[in-house]
């Protein structure tokens, strides 16, 4: 199955994750911490925990501070304990977003995220006006040029629901949520090394954006990844370089 190209946009993602480490790891341990609290400490048993963990180590995290957020997470240590909040508003030319937010202060978070999208020239809508238009998936996803044939042979063995090359030859795999953890090891195990294996909201339907259209979205994208509640920001929308 064919896709739009989308490597330029994924290597964006990782370039402003890489910039941010420090705010990486203040997210991933919220994760770890969340991933704990709700589905206990043992990460073979917890595939939201297994994959925030697997995240943290690419990271380079240290094992205590790994340990510290599980303990915290599962009510071995105190901690500040952290609510999960999902908003839903337009960007540029109705470009759908989804920012998942991980926070104490409900209050000081909306009216962040608010002020991201007015400033930015979207709007912030309200629970379930754009949801909807997103699947909730497990996403694997390989650079151009690896082998089509084996990451195809070695996703549909190990149960991913399907296989997707994109024009620019990026291949991407869709599982089931509970899924991509096994997903992903199956992969490792052929010798398959992916560029990202994320639980992701995808949008069924993408607005392809470019010159000034693109940049003010990217301000806005960038405006809401910067807010310190915020965990991930979802959109369907394509910025062209």
């Amino acid at each position: 199955m064919a896709g739009h190209s989308k490597w330029a946009n994924i290597k964006h993602k990782k370039a402003a994750a890489d910039a941010k480490r420090g705010k990486i790891f203040t997210r991933l341990i919220k994760e770890i911490t969340v991933a704990a609290r709700l589905g206990g400490p043992d990460a073979n048993a917890n595939p939201r925990l297994r994959l925030a963990v697997d995240k943290a180590r690419e990271q380079n995290m240290p094992k205590d501070t790994i340990d510290n957020a599980i303990r915290r997470g599962s009510g071995q240590l105190d901690g500040v304990s952290y609510e999960e909040i999902r908003y839903e508003g337009y960007g540029v030319n109705g470009a759908a977003v989804i920012v998942d937010c991980m926070t104490d202060n409900r209050t000081r978070t909306v009216a962040d995220v608010r002020h991201a999208f007015s400033k930015h020239g979207g709007n912030l809508g309200t629970d379930g006006s754009v949801a909807f238009l997103f699947r909730h998936c497990g996403q694997v996803v390989f650079a151009p040029g690896t082998d089509e044939d084996a990451v195809m042979a070695a996703a549909i063995e190990a149960g991913a629901e399907d296989v997707v090359t994109s024009d620019d030859g990026s291949i991407e795999v869709i599982t089931s949520p509970s899924d991509l953890v096994a997903v992903k090891e199956a992969l490792a195990k052929a010798g398959l090394r992916p560029e990202l294996a994320e639980v992701t909201m995808k949008p069924a339907t993408e607005v392809e954006l470019s010159g000034e259209d693109a940049q003010r979205m990217q301000k806005l994208l960038d405006a809401l990844e910067s807010i310190d509640d915020v965990q991930e920001v979802y959109t369907s929308a394509v910025i062209q370089e």
